[in-house]
């Protein structure tokens, strides 16, 4: 297949909590003919160097991303970052505090699934994870091997979700401290799937606070949300990008890389607004 001239620029890899390894991920982006893609794992950049490595070699162009989860009220708020530079020593301490973190919130889900009954482990939680941050997705793998729900949306449902039996609050970061993070990594601040959040009114603050761009065109956006966010972003003079947040086959929900994609030159926008600001 002749390789369009877009990108994904929203994919996780098992650094995270997607099943396809960085590899992979650049192998099937390839295969459906993009000329890009951005790695983009939860609170890691494991994944950046395999996948750069693996877009040489195959001629893909790698974006060099991470997704940094946040809370804003009782909502969750995600903050992409482009062209990190993955051996910032600030950024790697950050991004290992936040693992440590996920890993406790894991021990105590585990410790409040044990205590309803359900007979997982959280050698069996890293086991599933493998060298990735651990996350909530692991756990619903091992109640479902456990036999205690049937797929991992049941797990979720039952156990997981905020306001769930076995739902544990995790550490606060806010927005704001995430574009930091990224700012002084050398990267570009990018709101993720702002339709999940729902916090619309979070956007100019978030400007305000250096925020670059924003997610307009995501799996779980209707053309008329991309079409409001399209409009956002030239209000603010904002990088308009866009991805699937593809998490690999045998996830919550199934989403092809290359589901939703962007012109090559979102990419070339932000290389060039992170030259500028190194």
């Amino acid at each position: 297949m002749a390789n369009r001239q877009v990108a994904d620029l929203h994919v996780h890899t098992t650094a995270s909590d997607g099943t396809l390894t960085p590899e992979q991920v650049v192998e099937e982006a390839a295969r459906a003919g993009l000329a890009g893609v951005g790695i983009a794992d939860h609170d890691t950049v494991e994944g950046v160097n395999p996948a750069l490595a693996a877009g040489d070699r195959l001629g893909v162009v790698v974006v060099p991303g991470v997704e940094i989860n946040t809370d804003y009220k009782r909502d969750e708020v995600h903050i992409l970052g482009y062209y990190i530079d993955p051996g910032s020593s600030g950024l790697n301490l950050e991004l290992e505090r936040l693992r440590g973190e996920r890993l406790e919130r894991g021990r105590r889900i585990v410790a409040r699934l044990n205590q309803l009954g359900v007979k997982v482990s959280l050698h069996q939680v890293c086991e599933i994870a493998g060298h990735g941050s651990v996350g909530r997705p692991h756990i619903a793998r091992a109640i479902v091997e456990a036999g205690f729900a049937h797929t991992i949306n049941e797990a979720f449902g039952k156990y997981l979700v905020r306001g769930a039996s076995a739902y544990v609050e995790r550490h606060k970061l806010t927005p704001f401290q995430a574009i930091e993070i990224v700012h002084q990594a050398g990267g570009v601040a990018v709101l993720a799937h702002p339709g999940n959040s729902r916090h619309d009114e979070l956007i100019l603050p978030l400007v305000d606070a250096g925020l670059q761009g924003i997610e307009a065109f995501h799996t779980d956006h209707s053309s008329a949300q991309s079409e409001r966010y399209v409009q956002t972003a030239r209000r603010y003079n904002l990088i308009v990008s866009g991805g699937s947040d593809s998490h690999g086959p045998n996830m919550l929900k199934t989403v092809a890389i290359g589901h939703i994609v962007v012109d090559m030159d979102v990419v070339r926008q932000l290389r060039e607004l992170a030259r500028a600001e190194k």
